[in-house]
């Protein structure tokens, strides 16, 4: 399956079904890719698996696949939400595709009082994931959710589940296993207010992990924080 092209859609696959692509899709394939009839793609809904599908006809905006073999069937990933705060538009595209790649089911930016971005541009967050599980062999793109103000996140947050903070410096221990689900809450750059702080210290679901004595780049600690929550499943 190496170097074969994937792409996800969101139509039911199941062998010797014919479905249409998007017209992005078989504008790649025709023009990016110089695909023609015959030559066999890889298609994933995140529902049904993966199948072989062959191009049956191209033209710029328009193709057709014929589902044939299955390759994989569908398969859960360990529930993992990666909860951020959005960075300058080239970072949180770069902390997308790095969650994506790392096996985070969900992810939802956060505003907290440090926030570079005031604003977020979900179709493009859809469309970064998207293509990262088609470049990593993933079986389903991550769920985004809307974006949240850090203290309603605390506010409506279930009690019964931990939340793991990533605080630069923090005087804490590393988690000693993974919950399931997990998440993982990382700040901004310049880190957490002191009041931000002091509000996550009051709340018995808040667990501070420290990533260390240096201090990292938020994306650093995105990818920092996701490899120490999932480094404990193996313990």
């Amino acid at each position: 399956m190496t170097g074969s092209i994937r792409l996800f859609t969101t139509q039911a696959l199941a062998s010797d079904l014919n479905i249409q692509a998007t017209p992005e899709q078989a504008h790649y394939l025709a023009n990016v890719m110089r695909r023609g009839v015959g030559d066999i793609v890889v298609l994933f809904n995140g529902v049904d698996g993966e199948f072989n599908a062959e191009i049956t006809a191209i033209k710029r905006d328009r193709a057709v696949f014929a589902l044939r073999d299955k390759l994989r069937p569908q398969l859960a990933l360990p529930s993992m939400t990666l909860i951020f705060a959005p960075l300058k538009r080239d970072t949180t595209t770069f902390v997308i595709e790095k969650a994506t790649e790392l096996g985070v089911t969900h992810i939802r930016p956060v505003f907290t009082d440090r926030t570079q971005a005031g604003r977020v541009n979900l179709d493009r967050f859809h469309a970064t994931a998207r293509e990262a599980a088609e470049q990593c062999e993933r079986l389903c793109v991550p769920l985004i959710d809307e974006p949240v103000r850090l203290f309603d996140l605390l506010g409506a947050w279930p009690h019964d589940r931990l939340l793991f903070a990533a605080i630069e410096r923090a005087d804490a221990k590393r988690p000693e296993f993974r919950p399931n689900p997990a998440a993982l809450l990382v700040g901004p750059e310049g880190g957490f207010t002191q009041t931000e702080l002091d509000a996550m210290r009051r709340l018995s679901f808040v667990k501070p992990i420290s990533l260390g004595p240096l201090i990292l780049r938020a994306e650093t600690a995105v990818i920092a924080g996701l490899a120490l929550v999932q480094a404990c499943e193996s313990r």
